[in-house]
């Protein structure tokens, strides 16, 4: 046996575990050669390979086992409707479900080949197929073709002199689209484009593409969320109905309203803020039984006046589910003369409002409380960043500020912050980024998004409110829609635990895992060294908060239960609990419709989905941002720290940007890396990579399309964490492939 056969039978395999990591990592963007790369893996791995790959998803995520899959999906039946995706390297077809209900993302569906020897169907076809589980899996077997159904897709036209081919800026779909000279629709080298997509000729070519608008150029302002906006399918457009419902709203009139117009109520928003939904007010409770105590009240636009059950305005408030917030735009849930009118507190403007009287002791406990419909004005707007440098320089952010009031508020702060104390809440220090723009809509700069005590205050203030408002519907025995949150799943915990050991820390000393146990674990790693890791490792192990009828409690604000009530301007589950509130309370027009209840379970499902819809538009727009704004420094070198180690490479969070990328484990050196999965750690002879080490690396690719960015170690060697003994790493980066998507990780709330 030569040596390289020696080689070869001594190299470890990748196990499932390992292999569906990578994919995750590399968003799905991945293919079979890159996988062999990654885990040097030869020519006679290939059928074990297969084998593999046959069991995990493409993107990542494990196919469905005994009807479910690991991240909540549901089980497919065994005849129904796909559509195919892509075509992998193999020629095979990978399709979804045209039909997805499941929790995540649908599970990808091999299409077996057709034993007749017809041909298989191409992107874009809709098939009627007989569905079977392949090992942990899905196989389709063709029984009948379906008429394909056009379909939009966005991306990048690229110019050629037959007529051009669509770059899609999809992640799922890796396979470009030809257009012929006569579709191209004048599009030029560059834009970003809608089309329309045509199904394969019976011939077996490949499916086309046929340009419909052209959006702009790919290097425009602007760009990045309209791509966001038509990848997850964000509807921009209201019905003429709704606009002209919205136009001509009168204000609502006093009515029996609590007047409430000479309460120096304030707003306190960004300093980019579009809408202003909430007010706040409070002073010392003049109760003497409650000595120390505070009298709060939260004013929040009446916005169920003026969208009614099954009105245009609320059917497609229903559909939109909730506003998306770019950097450059906002996808607003109601239209603007609502949502920047006469449901927007301005200051000096009379305005219909809910609100609820709190009353609080001196450590936060809440004592009373009630809701009235009521009428306001609001005193000033106020920014955060404004009352955070008046309340440093002991002044007022505002001279109509009433004398005492900032005082009031800071104090009732201070006592909700006792409870908060003392119900451990899961509080991770993971800073947000943001991206500065002109007034163009170019990127000036990318920053860490500043966190105040003014901010806290308002959390504060809105928590308490929300709180209020699931006990009231709970009392009245009306349908609520809950903000739940599930104590995490029993893997993950293990996970964690395994990991925190090896960091010298322990979870719950054994005890069945409370909120406290976290934050107690969060306050002791604060300010040291693992602080990041720790945070990222507890991110990951939580439950994604939902929306839904039945109450769960919420585990990470250690609250038995919570409801949306102060934002219903854009979520729609909190126009729910305000129609809710009116109809227990008795407060008049605008409550439920009958057998609301009914359609409850169905509502918090579809905007929960359009919840997560929204923020990975965000997500997904902000990457491609940064992407854009980091590719004009290919070739330089950042402080980082590795906020994931994977078999296949390490993750790198830059410090100044907050940036995410990939350093694959191949561009580190030629030697084999030993990946310890419970120390979350690559070693070597010469270097170790440990997850929350300091490390520099040098920026070797960034897709603006896409979002992704791939890393190479610093010339003086990339070492981490001051684990680096001595080793030179390479000065080549990374090949030529360009990263499409932003590498990931998994997890989340």
């Amino acid at each position: 046996m030569t040596k390289r056969g020696k080689a070869s039978s001594a190299r470890e395999f990748p196990s499932r575990d390992d292999v569906a990591a990578f994919i995750r990592g590399r968003n799905g963007e991945v293919n079979k050669r890159e996988i062999a790369h990654a885990f040097k893996l030869g020519p006679g791995d290939r059928h074990a390979l297969n084998r593999l790959l046959d069991a995990l998803a493409e993107d990542g995520v494990i196919a469905p086992q005994a009807g479910r899959d690991k991240r909540g999906g549901g089980a497919l039946p065994a005849v129904g409707v796909v559509e195919v995706v892509r075509i992998d390297e193999d020629g095979e077809a990978i399709a979804f479900p045209a039909a997805w209900r499941g929790k995540g993302p649908a599970p990808h569906i091999r299409i077996a080949a057709d034993r007749r020897g017809g041909l298989a169907p191409g992107i874009g076809e809709r098939v009627l197929a007989r569905l079977e589980q392949d090992g942990a899996g899905y196989v389709a077997r063709v029984m009948k073709r379906i008429e394909a159904r056009p379909r939009s897709v966005i991306g990048v036209f690229r110019a050629e002199k037959s007529g051009g081919w669509l770059e899609p800026t999809d992640k799922r779909l890796k396979t470009n689209f030809p257009i012929a000279a006569g579709d191209t629709g004048d599009a030029a080298e560059g834009e970003l484009v809608l089309c329309e997509t045509r199904p394969p000729s019976r011939g077996g070519g490949p499916a086309a593409a046929v340009v419909r608008e052209v959006i702009g150029h790919i290097d425009a302002p602007r760009a990045a969320s309209l791509i966001a906006i038509h990848t997850h399918g964000i509807p921009t457009d209201f019905t003429d109905e709704a606009v002209a419902q919205a136009e001509s709203a009168e204000p609502a009139p006093m009515g029996a309203r609590l007047d409430l117009r000479d309460v120096p109520l304030v707003t306190i928003d960004g300093a980019d803020a579009r809408d202003f939904d909430d007010a706040v007010w409070a002073a010392p409770d003049d109760d003497p039984e409650n000595p120390g105590g505070w009298h709060l009240r939260v004013a929040i636009a009446d916005v169920a006046w003026y969208v009614r059950p099954g009105d245009a305005l609320d059917r497609c408030a229903y559909e939109r589910g909730n506003s998306v917030y770019f950097p450059d735009r906002v996808v607003p849930m109601l239209p603007e003369a609502l949502s920047n009118g006469l449901c927007s507190l301005r200051p000096d403007e009379e305005r219909a409002c809910l609100a609820v009287d709190i009353r609080i002791d001196a450590e936060g406990r809440k004592r009373r409380h009630v809701f009235h419909r009521a009428m306001m004005r609001s005193a000033v707007r106020l920014t955060y960043e404004a009352v955070q440098a008046a309340r440093d320089a002991g002044g007022k952010p505002a001279d109509a500020l009433p004398d005492g009031l900032m005082d009031a508020l800071y104090g009732a702060y201070a006592a909700l912050h006792i409870q908060r104390e003392q119900r451990g809440t899961v509080d991770l220090d993971l800073p947000e980024r943001r991206a500065v723009m002109t007034e163009d809509g170019r990127i000036e700069r990318i920053e860490a998004r500043p966190r105040y005590d003014s901010h806290r205050l308002i959390e504060e203030f809105m928590i308490c409110a929300n709180v209020c408002a699931a006990e009231t519907l709970e009392s009245l025995r009306q349908p609520c829609m809950y903000r739940v949150h599930d104590e995490p799943a029993p893997d993950r915990l293990v996970a964690l635990r395994r990991f925190l050991e090896t960091l010298g820390y322990n979870l719950g000393g054994g005890q069945a895992v409370r909120p406290r146990h976290f934050a107690q674990l969060l306050k002791k790693v604060a300010g040291t060294p693992r602080a990041h890791a720790v945070n990222d490792a507890v991110l990951r192990s939580q439950a994604q908060a939902v929306y839904s009828p039945d109450n769960l409690g919420h585990f990470g604000l250690a609250l038995r239960r919570y409801a949306h009530f102060t934002s219903p301007i854009r979520r729609y589950s909190d126009l729910l609990v305000h129609r809710a509130l009116i109809t227990g309370l008795k407060l008049g027009a605008g409550g439920l419709e009958r057998n609301a209840a009914e359609r409850f379970t169905e509502a918090g499902e579809h905007i929960s989905g359009t919840e997560r819809r929204a923020m990975m538009a965000e997500r997904d727009t902000m990457d491609r941002l940064v992407a854009a704004w980091m590719e004009q420094h290919i070739g330089a070198e950042f402080s980082g720290r590795i906020s994931g180690v994977e078999r296949f490479g390490i993750f790198v969070r830059l410090d100044e940007t907050g940036a995410d990328g990939l350093l694959p484990a191949s561009a580190l050196g030629p030697e084999r890396l030993r990946f310890d999965r419970a120390r979350n750690m690559l070693s070597g002879r010469g270097a170790t990579y440990r997850l929350g080490d300091a490390i520099r690396v040098r920026l070797a690719e960034a897709a603006p399309v896409t979002g992704g960015l791939l890393f190479a170690p610093a010339r003086d060697g990339g070492g981490s964490g001051g684990q680096s003994r001595g080793r030179k790493a390479p000065g080549k980066g990374p090949g030529p492939q360009r990263p499409r998507g932003k590498p990931r990780r998994g997890g989340g709330r």
